[in-house]
């Protein structure tokens, strides 16, 4: 492989593409492998403004919130799941430090369908008599020319950015996704396809000769990628299938801290400012910490 070819970069080079006021799209679902080393780098980077545009969010957005780097979030939901409310996005909410613009989560998702058959819009059905329609005017009714039926038109996601956490990739931008996925990862495939400016942060970065034997595995091609990251433990405390499992621990680190501005703000500073580098942050963490959270059951 001659060094052309290599998109492997390193973490704050892929953040330092992400410019302030992007649009910008981050890969899993809810609180599943969530592309988390990144969205520590562009707080330690100080990120503004940035826009984002997504399905269902968690500790990615929540911490943006903290760090003062979201200017506006397009999505269906912001929250922690089993560990409750996203009290960092919830404090910037109350202030009106954010503008919210709410989508159902289906059609969160299928705002990045119409990205990937470029299109401008994707027709709905199903949004007469409620208030998403009322209160987000950049869905527009339109009459279905076949049927005549009333439908609504939801406007594409066009995000600048999609940056998706993956179990493995090669250097040129092959993307391993395992065969036996869950939403989270489908999701990734096709926020990738709605994008021309895609990130991939990687368990692992994995040989040519790798890919050649396990092709059928690759479902997001080269050609869609512009940047590769090597982050081991990258969706922490997020789980990446088959790989390792959720950090129930330090979310509830998390959870703990974020009950108060003050106390969430030595959060950032121990596990966001001070760690120079993703690789400081593990070693904050602990080997022993790390090693509990490995998926054996993956490995049968």
């Amino acid at each position: 492989m001659n060094a052309r070819s290599s998109k492997v970069v390193s973490l704050c080079e892929a953040a330092s593409t992400i410019k302030d006021g992007c649009r910008l799209t981050l890969g899993g679902f809810a609180v599943y492998q969530k592309p988390m080393a990144l969205v520590r780098e562009l707080a330690r980077q100080a990120r503004k403004d940035l826009v984002i545009v997504g399905a269902a969010h968690s500790f990615d957005v929540d911490m943006l919130c903290a760090a003062g780097c979201l200017k506006r979030i397009e999505t269906s939901y912001v929250g922690l799941e089993r560990f409750g409310l996203a009290r960092n996005f919830r404090r910037l909410a109350e202030k009106g430090g954010i503008e919210i613009v709410d989508y159902p989560e289906l059609i969160s998702l299928d705002r990045f369908r119409a990205d990937q058959e470029g299109l401008e819009f994707w027709p709905v059905e199903g949004l007469g008599g409620n208030d998403v329609i009322r209160f987000n005017a950049e869905i527009k009714e339109i009459t279905c020319p076949v049927s005549g039926r009333l439908l609504h038109a939801v406007p594409a996601a066009k995000p600048d950015v999609v940056v998706i956490h993956a179990i493995a990739a090669d250097e040129e931008g092959n993307v391993v996704i395992p065969a036996r996925r869950l939403f989270p990862q489908s999701a990734d495939i096709t926020f990738s396809r709605a994008c021309d400016h895609v990130i991939v942060t990687a368990e692992k970065i994995v040989p040519r000769s790798f890919i050649k034997r396990h092709a059928r595995l690759v479902e997001i091609p080269s050609y869609r990628v512009n940047a590769v990251v090597e982050v081991p433990f990258g969706s922490h405390p997020t789980p990446t299938l088959g790989r390792y499992i959720a950090d129930d621990q330090h979310m509830a680190e998390y959870v703990e801290a974020s009950g108060a501005e003050v106390r969430f703000t030595r959060y950032l500073e121990r596990y966001v400012h001070s760690p120079q580098t993703h690789f400081d942050y593990l070693d904050l963490l602990g080997s022993r910490r790390l090693t509990s959270l490995q998926d054996l059951d993956s490995l049968q």
